[in-house]
């Protein structure tokens, strides 16, 4: 399985394309190109992002920006009926669902491997943590979306993730070394991290050391520094969207 030192080899910082609104015009869908839908400042997508990034594909599949705040109405009808991102074009087919989607580039692209591939311990457990990302992200947002304070529920699943980085020892991460596990929790991570710790005023990786070092060695990871937004622009997105307070 790849070391993190792999996604820190990118070369010049990629030149994003502008985000495409309702009077834009579609691409040529289904013309051979190989295209990942993302909008910018959204997590789900920016785990495909990510994914992306680190297996070096930003020749292969090609970055289409979508604004969520403008959305076009070709995205919904020609692309990806759900009209969610991120989304897949490829062999003449769409595929959306972030987690899916990771997992499926990881597989069916060159690239460092980012799932062990001998070790079925780290797999099992690879597996367990990936599968669990969705309920820790309605943990960690549901009392932000409720006006409501710190809850158990987040502060269980914090300390789930700071159990689970213990596990094994060779490396700062899920796995120990860089996986998709990593990459399903990070983009949440960093968005939970700039909203508790300005609307709750609550740390979360005060007293949990392993989280601490999770975040501070994804940080030294261009794959994933490349595709992060500035805290306070997310923060203005949250009190707007979740409308939070």
């Amino acid at each position: 399985m790849a070391a993190a030192a792999a996604g820190s080899a990118s070369s010049v910082k990629e030149t994003l394309p502008p985000a495409l609104g309702s009077t834009s015009q579609p691409p040529p869908v289904f013309d051979g190109t190989t295209r990942l839908y993302i909008c910018y400042f959204c997590p789900f997508a920016q785990r495909a992002w990510v994914t992306r990034n680190f297996k070096g594909l930003q020749d292969k599949i090609k970055l289409v920006a979508i604004d969520l705040q403008d959305k076009p109405a070709w995205y919904k009808e020609k692309v990806y009926p759900q009209g969610t991102v991120p989304s897949l074009e490829h062999n003449n087919e769409i595929l959306g669902e972030s987690l899916e989607l990771i997992k499926y580039i990881d597989g069916n692209f060159d690239g460092p491997a980012l799932l062990p591939e001998q070790d079925a311990e780290k797999r099992q457990f690879a597996d367990a943590l990936i599968g669990y990302a969705n309920a820790f992200t309605k943990a960690l947002y549901s009392p932000l979306m409720a006006h409501a304070e710190v809850s158990d529920e987040a502060v269980a699943a914090l300390d789930k993730l700071e159990v689970a980085l213990s596990k094994f020892n060779d490396g700062p991460f899920f796995l120990g070394q860089f996986s998709l596990v990593d990459i399903a929790y990070v983009t949440i991570l960093e968005r939970v991290q700039i909203y508790y710790s300005h609307l709750r005023n609550y740390d979360i990786a005060k007293g949990r050391p392993n989280l601490e070092k999770f975040i501070q060695e994804m940080n030294k990871i261009d794959a994933y520094t490349d595709t992060k937004n500035d805290p306070l622009f997310l923060l203005d997105l949250a009190k707007n969207h979740l409308k939070v307070r």
